[in-house]
């Protein structure tokens, strides 16, 4: 969709990577100002849930004016990211108000839900289904509007809320005080260091492979659409492991298979056997994501129930930050690193989250 902006305003091959950061860009600004001004928890979540995805839903529509420029482009794009902020991180918390007990069971669903969201452009190239891509916002902006509607009027504040009243920019860095928290928030930024950069390189990751092995044929946007997508159930199988074995063991496990998978990786995309790479990939899929919802959760369990929705909104900006440099990191290399040892640079997240879960193995529950 974003190559069919760019065409449509006449702007130059180089914009698409402007207007896809721009919303990066925007969520992690959005989630530091969130963050520094302890919205969701000074106010009520569903409330500040509706008026994100109002607001982002208009900020989305605006990119179909005709009148649009690239800046003008760029700054809803921005906005649009902006107010994501007041979706994601509040659902966590909302999810969190909610669920003392069994939070990572609902947060697999969450996060399941955002899996299928980021897979779904994939489906819809693979299909070839030709959308115009004025229609595609106008139904997403419908849909995300829908949403903030359904929270506001169907998902009253949880029972286990704790109102922050006042203004409090030192809970930006209070919360990281706690060693079970900076143990947490360390593991979710490992994650998210190898998470995106993944993702966003499914596709690359399958088109190398059919230039090491030119017999071999796939549906690329299919393929990575299915590849991304089983993430899902992942999250919510993890989810409810997490209720048995507990949430940190089941979420160093994944994060020390996805680590093992970034390791591994050159073997399985020299080797030549397709039903294996395949199913290599598949697996690191499921791990790479599996353990996302169980490090909010332990975020949100070591952190001061006031200051709940601060610290997920804050461990979320610097996540995201974080997949920003992998992801340039490898468009970087690509070029000067072949193929199948490129990826070899993502297990540096789970190891270092690893590290931190270890070291703190004593004080974390």
């Amino acid at each position: 969709m974003i190559s069919e902006i760019a065409s449509s305003f006449a702007l130059s091959p180089g914009a698409m990577g402007h207007l896809t950061s721009a919303v990066q860009f925007g969520f992690i600004t959005g989630t530091l100002v969130f963050a520094i001004a302890s919205i969701a928890d000074r106010f009520s979540p569903s409330r500040v849930f509706f008026a994100s995805a109002a607001l982002g839903a208009i900020a989305n529509l605006g990119t179909t004016l005709d009148s649009n420029t690239l800046a003008s482009l760029l700054s809803f794009r921005f906005v649009t990211g902006f107010f994501l902020a007041g979706i994601y991180p509040v659902g966590m918390k909302i999810a969190a108000d909610y669920f003392q007990k069994g939070l990572g069971k609902s947060l697999g669903y969450l996060v399941g839900a955002l899996v299928l969201g980021t897979a779904f452009p994939h489906l819809l190239k693979g299909l070839e289904l030709q959308l115009p891509w004025k229609a595609v916002l106008f139904v997403t902006s419908g849909l995300a509007f829908l949403g903030g509607i359904l929270v506001l009027t169907m998902v009253p504040d949880g029972p286990h809320r704790s109102t922050g009243n006042k203004l409090a920019p030192a809970a930006f860095f209070k919360v990281f005080e706690s060693a079970p928290f900076r143990a947490a928030a360390f593991g979710y930024f490992g994650h998210m260091w190898e998470l995106y950069a993944f993702w966003a390189f499914v596709p690359v990751i399958l088109e190398s492979y059919q230039a090491l092995h030119t017999d071999v044929v796939f549906n690329t946007p299919l393929l990575s659409f299915l590849i991304i997508a089983v993430g899902t159930i992942s999250c919510i199988v993890g989810g409810y492991l997490s209720l048995q074995k507990g949430t940190k063991k089941v979420a160093t496990l994944a994060l020390f298979i996805s680590g093992f998978c970034c390791l591994v990786s050159p073997f399985f995309i020299s080797l030549g056997i397709t039903w294996l790479f395949l199913l290599f990939l598949f697996i690191w899929a499921m791990v790479v994501i599996a353990d996302s919802p169980l490090f909010s959760t332990l975020v949100a369990q070591h952190a001061s129930p006031e200051v709940k929705g601060t610290a997920l909104t804050i461990v979320n900006c610097i996540g995201f930050a974080i997949t920003i440099v992998s992801i340039q990191l490898l468009n970087m290399l690509q070029s000067h690193i072949a193929p199948q040892f490129l990826y070899l640079l993502l297990a540096v997240g789970p190891v270092i989250g690893l590290w931190m879960l270890f070291k703190n193995r004593t004080t974390m529950a």
